[in-house]
């Protein structure tokens, strides 16, 4: 389970990482004309969460001892954010992406517990 929370982690950062830059580089963000501060704040609060989300998967896939920590916070700061996101989807009435966002989150939120739960156990041995 430790290994499928790493790839799960992995997976989402590098589809973050890929997702946004495909939005910026096709000029899809029209945020930057009417709300430049906001996604500016925003597209740094997603591809901080990538880059944590990237470095915790490959430190705990490495077996590094701050891959654990490291992977917490990632995964709380993903949280954060599949749990903010869909507010913006619903209200352009886009539904398939807040049910995914909704799978986002139960997914996310399972993997905080399996690895708090691994860090419980692997402290008490």
């Amino acid at each position: 389970m430790k290994k499928a929370v790493s790839v799960y982690a992995l997976i989402v950062g590098i589809g973050m990482l890929c997702m946004w830059s495909f939005f910026i580089v096709s000029g899809n963000l029209g945020e930057f004309e009417t709300k430049p501060a906001e996604i500016t704040f925003h597209l740094i609060a997603e591809f901080g969460t990538a880059v944590m989300l990237i470095s915790a998967a490959a430190l705990s896939l490495g077996r590094k001892p701050l891959g654990k920590p490291l992977m917490l916070a990632a995964l709380g700061m993903l949280l954060y954010t599949v749990i903010v996101s869909p507010g913006y989807y619903f209200g352009r009435g886009e539904m398939p992406f807040v049910i995914m966002f909704f799978v986002l989150i139960l997914l996310t939120a399972a993997a905080i517990g399996i690895t708090a739960a691994v860090t419980a156990k692997e402290k008490n041995n």
